[in-house]
């Protein structure tokens, strides 16, 4: 029997309906948007988070509960009540320049929780797997461009092509170029210098892993173990934050 309870993809789920709650609560979203709502439909996914926490079933049988079908709608419902899926440009429009610079990383936490749920069903269908680094995805990534950080000449800005998005991932790998083929870890977002990182380089011994194989946004092929350790901490750190 599988011990649901202990499920590292319920727990960074759970964490990040959390945070989500947090940033609607906190942040300076402008504009047209239902916010009593927004806020009501999040709280409302933790009975369902908890049911499957204490459902003592397959991964793959949680993937395909009522309450995995709940928390999918209530992402959906969420940014409709948001004003829809360009919500977040139209957060920012409301902004002058200053203004938006401190809502990159809200606004960063918000679409980790949409993709956080979005992808918990396929992360379940991964099977029986007592890590913490199924808490998040991990998958292919294309460098479109890269530039160094305008603060610092010790990080590296990369604009990371995934397939069907594009993310932000910052890094102090200073070898990184165009056209890189790189495993990035999802991970909950962090700001250097004023600029949201969404995503994790992977890397074993010396730099990141550059050449890696895999369609972009699917999982990377041929990895080395050793290069999950990091995501691994990471993920537990949040956890437990």
């Amino acid at each position: 029997m599988w011990d649901t309870s202990k499920d590292y993809r319920l727990k960074v789920a759970e964490k990040s309906i959390e945070d989500f709650i947090r940033v609607v609560e906190g942040s300076n979203l402008r504009g047209s948007w239902n916010k009593k709502q927004v806020r009501l439909i999040a709280k409302n996914m933790n009975p369902d988070i908890q049911t499957l926490y204490y459902s003592y079933v397959s991964p793959q049988e949680l993937a395909k509960t009522p309450q995995m079908d709940n928390l999918l709608k209530a992402v959906d419902e969420i940014i409709e009540n948001l004003g829809g899926e360009d919500y977040a440009k139209k957060f920012q429009s409301e902004l002058n320049r200053q203004e938006r610079e401190k809502l990159d990383l809200p606004l960063s936490k918000m679409k980790f929780f949409f993709n956080t749920i979005r992808g918990l069903p396929d992360r379940l269908m991964l099977g029986e797997i007592d890590d913490p680094v199924i808490g998040v995805d991990i998958v292919v990534g294309e460098l479109v461009s890269v530039s160094k950080h305008q603060k610092t000449d010790n990080l590296m800005v990369c604009n990371v092509n995934l397939g069907k998005r594009a993310i932000t991932v910052i890094t102090n790998d200073l070898t990184v170029k165009d056209n890189d083929h790189v495993a990035v870890s999802l991970l909950p977002p962090s700001e250097f210098m004023g600029i949201a990182s969404e995503g994790m380089f992977l890397g074993a011994g010396e730099g990141i892993l550059k050449d890696v194989e895999g369609q972009l946004g699917s999982l990377p092929q041929h990895i080395d173990v050793n290069a999950f350790n990091e995501t691994r901490n990471l993920v537990d750190a949040y956890i437990k934050d």
